[in-house]
């Protein structure tokens, strides 16, 4: 553990002007209120929060940032408060403690809420001050470090598996990747300990057997560069066993089979050396086509720059070779702490691209489940790079498509999006992209994203924008039927309706606005009977429970407007069309089901709210199920399909659900305009001589 005057020099080395005071009293502070706390490899605790404040002097950041190193668990888990901390420290440090504190208030919370909130808090934080990440993210790795002393295997993993899904990728997206390197292979030995040792042992093997080859191989790179006149540095190692992991999972091969273990890197003075250096190699030996990739010419969100490529040494052996300056090589160990290293009073600039779409992500999603998956989806760290047509560059995860690449345009774009082109040509918006896409996105005033989308977007920041959309319509919509229901709810009482006694309705069921009061209608989520004693108290006395004759006045509530699947859903029992008789069926946080009126759903006696719904002029639209049996012979299938598309309808689905020779019968799902519509394509099957019977289903 770094000694209260051994830690002051080292921040003294790099910044003669700092604080030396305020450190000393930062230092003095973290070991009186930890006084006795022990942690559970038995070391006292302010062990932990030193060696934090020692790795932040490791990147040079300034005073701010060390004391708050090490008074960032002081909140946490002693008596001291925020207040406490800006008082003796001021309002930055305060506020970049708070911001790497949890929330007390949170551990009743379950599992997944805990670490989403926590998650969440931390980003917003981070967002304001990327300090706030650089302090987390050395208090993670050292954590990590320390994580074999924790004796239950089951914390051991939860933690592992948070670092491993959310910390080390967040770590490689600042460009930190000597952090990401260990955080992976600490959290990988307690997730894979069978797979860690096994591939530890066979790299150990393979140390002990190649006689030096590593030492060889560079050494033979570095005297071909020499012959070309270049003055560099070559290292090499083997890959980490967490690297060759992840590569045989996902190439699905064994040990023996991952060819490329080694990994070289080679410093030049400048980046012109790092292209000549390159060709020296190509020249030399035999590269594999594919695998060179440009990060000079096209950096990395992060900032990483660099030249990849892989070679074939000797008769069979492939070697990694990355290519760079040292100026290079500083920002890509340590990202953002390499460039925002705080100097002369200029602030660390946490505003980058990525950080706001994280902070987007958090406004928009809706549960714990949510966060953690759209934040896990925005960090991932294998990428594509497609352009606008005017040549902006954007970064994206493997697999997106033309929805995301919208999305991550900007997220107005993304909600209008109608139709992409992609290198000139109109393409589905489900299409993925592909590395150097040109993509086109065609918008439209009106469009808004549709739920569709989410079965085949894949960044976080696209489904968290659609999800959120998707539901703001959903509590609109819902709203507009309460409404409708509340009129008539409101018409029953013996007495008018005003403004007046609606606030008064609103307070006295604890609600803040009239569509809270609405939505909470539309999706039964409050009784009718509740809404009438709120807006005239004692109203329903003397009605029995069951008696909802009082509150129905007879007209039909219009569902024209809104949209199926949002506002209301077709039950799929009976898929009533426009032109339908149809009735309504609300369940508490499931909105409006329509029925058709004749629906042996209805006849089973469903103890819930009945409504009495109409289409609305001009409703068009839905999907309707008809059972047709064909003669079991050639060509019937073909004439059912002819007389569907002479009808200009479009098939959903069509599934063989029987087969009692010489017949075949089918439920087929139809798109069709109305009840007219789907009546004309029924005489037109029943004409046919193919078709032996036809209905609706």
């Amino acid at each position: 553990m770094l000694r209260q005057y051994e830690l002051v020099e080292r921040v003294k080395e790099y910044d003669p002007d700092a604080d030396e005071a305020m450190l000393n009293r930062a230092y003095v502070y973290t070991v009186q209120k930890h006084g006795t706390q022990t942690r559970a490899s038995g070391d006292p605790y302010f062990s932990h929060p030193v060696e934090v404040a020692g790795l932040m002097t490791d990147l040079q950041l300034d005073q701010e940032t060390i004391a708050t190193a090490l008074l960032h668990d002081t909140v946490e888990d002693t008596l001291a408060t925020i207040d406490d901390i800006e008082a003796n420290f001021g309002g930055d440090v305060a506020r970049l403690v708070d911001g790497v504190t949890k929330l007390s208030k949170i551990e009743q919370m379950p599992e997944n809420e805990r670490a989403a909130e926590n998650l969440r808090k931390f980003l917003l934080a981070m967002s304001e001050d990327i300090r706030v990440l650089l302090v987390k993210l050395g208090d993670r790795l050292h954590n990590m470090r320390t994580l074999h002393f924790i004796k239950k295997p089951e914390k051991r993993q939860r933690i592992a598996r948070e670092t491993m899904d959310i910390y080390a990728p967040l770590a490689e997206r600042v460009g930190m990747y000597e952090y990401m390197r260990e955080m992976q292979m600490l959290a990988f030995e307690q997730l894979e300990p069978e797979a860690y040792e096994t591939i530890t042992q066979r790299l150990d093997q393979i140390r002990k057997e190649d006689g030096g080859q590593v030492d060889a191989i560079a050494l033979d790179m570095k005297h071909a560069l020499a012959e070309a006149g270049l003055t560099v540095e070559v290292s090499g190692r083997e890959k980490h066993p967490y690297s060759i992991w992840r590569k045989m999972a996902e190439r699905h091969v064994s040990f023996e089979q991952v060819t490329d273990i080694m990994a070289f890197r080679i410093i030049t003075d400048n980046v012109a050396d790092c292209y000549r250096a390159m060709g020296v190699l190509h020249t030399t030996w035999q590269f594999l086509p594919g695998r060179f990739k440009d990060y000079i010419s096209t950096p990395k969100t992060n900032g990483y720059r660099s030249l990849h490529t892989s070679l074939i040494y000797g008769k069979s052996m492939r070697v990694e070779v990355q290519i760079r300056t040292r100026e290079m090589h500083q920002t890509n160990e340590f990202g953002l702490a390499a460039h925002w290293a705080y100097k002369q009073g200029d602030k660390p600039d946490g505003q980058v691209g990525w950080l706001r779409d994280l902070i987007e992500i958090v406004d928009a999603s809706h549960d714990p489940e949510e966060l953690l998956e759209h934040t896990r989806m925005a960090i991932y760290q294998d990428r594509i790079f497609a352009f606008t047509p005017k040549g902006a560059l954007f970064q994206l995860p493997k697999g997106s498509t033309a929805v995301d690449f919208a999305f991550a345009v900007h997220t107005d774009l993304g909600a209008q999006t109608v139709g992409a082109k992609i290198n000139g040509r109109h393409m589905p918006l489900r299409t993925q992209l592909n590395n150097g896409d040109v993509v086109e996105i065609l918008k439209g005033k009106n469009a808004e994203p549709q739920m569709s989308w989410l079965g085949f977007v894949v960044t976080g920041k696209a489904r968290a924008a659609i999800r959120r959309a998707v539901r703001l319509k959903e509590r609109a919509e819902v709203a507009d039927i309460g409404q409708k229901l509340y009129d008539e709810i409101a018409s029953r009482v013996p007495a008018k309706i005003g403004k007046k006694a609606l606030r008064a309705a609103l307070a006295r069921l604890d609600m803040e606005e009239e569509d809270d009061l609405y939505y909470a209608i539309g999706s039964a989520k409050i009784a009718d009977r509740e809404v009438m004693e709120a807006l005239v108290p004692g109203s329903t006395e003397g009605l029995a429970d069951d008696d909802a004759e009082w509150l129905r006045s007879g007209k039909s509530l219009s569902i024209r407007g809104l949209t199926p699947g949002v506002g209301y859903k077709l039950a799929e029992c009976c898929h009533p069309v426009p032109g339908d008789r149809i009735v309504g069926i609300r369940k508490p946080n499931e909105g409006v089901e329509v029925h058709a009126i004749d629906c042996h759903e209805l006849a089973s006696g469903i103890d819930t709210d009945w409504l009495d719904l109409s289409w609305g002029k001009r409703s068009r639209g839905a999907v309707g199920r008809l059972r047709v049996t064909l003669y079991d012979r050639p060509g019937t299938l073909a004439e059912m399909a002819g007389i569907f598309a002479k009808n200009v309808v479009n098939v959903k689905s069509l599934e063989q659900v029987q087969l009692d020779h010489p017949f075949t019968t089918y439920e087929v799902d139809l798109e069709v305009q109305d009840l007219a519509h789907l009546t004309r394509i029924l005489s037109a099957l029943r004409a046919s001589d193919s078709v032996a019977q036809a209905e609706r289903a």
